[in-house]
């Protein structure tokens, strides 16, 4: 898969998700479920969503034991989604029980890849909350290191990283990067955030946008300005 603007769709609701896509009429954007509405409709959103012809990224960031997070894997990877994910934090054990988990019975499986840290996480809260005494990059660029090391497909990080993360784990190791607003938008509660068009310079794989195309008056319109600044 090349470049490409994924679309959180955090909904509470299947109503509210399809009355959403319904508004695109031209496109069959990829678009992101997660905890919010897997969690209010279950598997069968996703099934429903595949359907109608959208790529899809799960974002359930399983972090657990191994055993448990390679169960877990084995269950979504019926769904057909594109992207499932994970937490780097659970280690390599676990990376690598998840990936196993996740592969299907013929060798085939999502690209599988690992949150490094929350876009919502800065130096300070990681240092004060979490006690992690690293610079933030140092930090996300070990995460990435592991989650390649584990076989995983990528990670998902800030746009800030995404530069030195392919530096570090090569070009083919996808970036997913949220925290992308336009320029006139309010941040909300990201904390390392860019535009799309900063996005594409600084290499991101795919983008992950939210509330700047949920919550547009025209969300096809906002996706579009999205794809010409990140894509074309």
């Amino acid at each position: 898969m090349g470049k490409d603007v994924i679309i959180a769709c955090d909904f509470a609701s299947a109503a509210q998700t399809f009355a959403f896509l319904d508004r695109f009429t031209q496109e069959r954007p990829f678009v992101k479920i997660g905890m919010e509405l897997f969690y209010a409709e279950g598997s069968a959103i996703v099934r429903t969503i595949k359907a109608r012809g959208h790529k899809i990224f799960l974002d359930l960031k399983l972090h657990d034991i191994p055993n448990t997070v390679k169960k877990a894997m084995a269950v979504l990877s019926s769904l057909d989604v594109d992207i499932c994910n994970l937490h780097a934090a659970g280690g390599l054990d676990m990376m690598r029980a998840a990936a196993e988990g996740l592969t299907r019975p013929d060798g085939s499986r999502p690209l599988l890849i690992a949150v490094t840290q929350l876009t919502s996480i800065d130096q300070q809260r990681m240092e004060n909350e979490l006690l992690i005494r690293r610079p933030l990059e140092e930090v996300v660029l070990q995460y990435a290191a592991n989650a390649k090391a584990a076989g995983l497909d990528g990670v998902v990080c800030s746009p800030l990283e995404a530069s030195r993360i392919h530096e570090a784990c090569g070009k083919d190791f996808l970036t997913v990067t949220p925290g992308i607003r336009f320029a006139e938008g309010a941040s909300g509660d990201q904390k390392r955030v860019t535009t799309p068009a900063r996005a594409k310079e600084l290499g991101s794989d795919y983008i992950v946008v939210g509330r700047p195309i949920t919550g547009a008056a025209d969300p096809a319109a906002a996706y579009r300005r999205c794809v010409n600044d990140f894509i074309d």
